[in-house]
């Protein structure tokens, strides 16, 4: 089993930074991916960000060049660095991950609320 916690979300104004956190916990040797996603009321859940066991990263394309993922040497928590935040960037973000033995079964935790507002 894999519990995903994350952390770090809150309001901050247009322009502004925060740096979210999921940890994973359990079979964390079994996770292969881990990703960011979020979901704004009325959207569907979109990718944010991802990092494979391997290292291999991707962003979604409305924040590349704003948004940087990363994580402990230990693999078990990855950091989402946000700058240049804008409003439109307010969401409920997602940590996301998928285990070599069923890479279909999608794991989530509970989410963490960014809201950028002045």
């Amino acid at each position: 089993q894999v519990h995903l916690v994350e952390s770090g979300g809150g309001l901050v104004q247009p322009g502004g930074s925060l740096k979210l956190s999921c940890t994973a916990s359990g079979s964390v040797y079994s996770i292969f991916v881990m990703k960011w996603y979020r979901q704004s009321p009325g959207n569907e859940r979109e990718l944010v960000a991802g990092i494979t066991r391997g290292g291999s990263i991707e962003y979604g394309d409305s924040v590349k060049g704003r948004f940087t993922i990363s994580r402990t040497d230990t693999k078990d928590t990855i950091y989402l660095q946000m700058n240049n935040l804008k409003p439109e960037d307010t969401a409920v973000y997602y940590c996301n991950a998928r285990r070599y033995s069923n890479p279909n079964d999608d794991l989530w935790g509970r989410g963490t609320q960014v809201t950028v507002s002045s």
